[in-house]
């Protein structure tokens, strides 16, 4: 199956990025056709099933949000 995503690419130094705006997932590579088959690649890697080896480990987390 086969679904459309939007990607954007900028230049950034030397590389080029591409960023998934639905997912924001990003690659990058020394091309704009290299960046976005790299983003092909790591949108793939994401929709693939996990393969754990045992449970994954579940923490909770706190952050200091509107810290000056």
């Amino acid at each position: 199956m086969k679904r459309p995503f939007s990607a954007t690419v900028w230049r950034e130094g030397e590389w080029v990025v591409s960023q998934c705006l639905e997912l924001d997932i990003a690659s990058q590579g020394a091309t704009e056709e290299e960046a976005l088959a790299n983003l092909r690649e790591a949108l793939e890697l994401h929709f693939e099933p996990p393969v754990a080896t045992h449970p994954p480990t579940v923490f909770n987390i706190e952050v200091e949000i509107g810290a000056a």
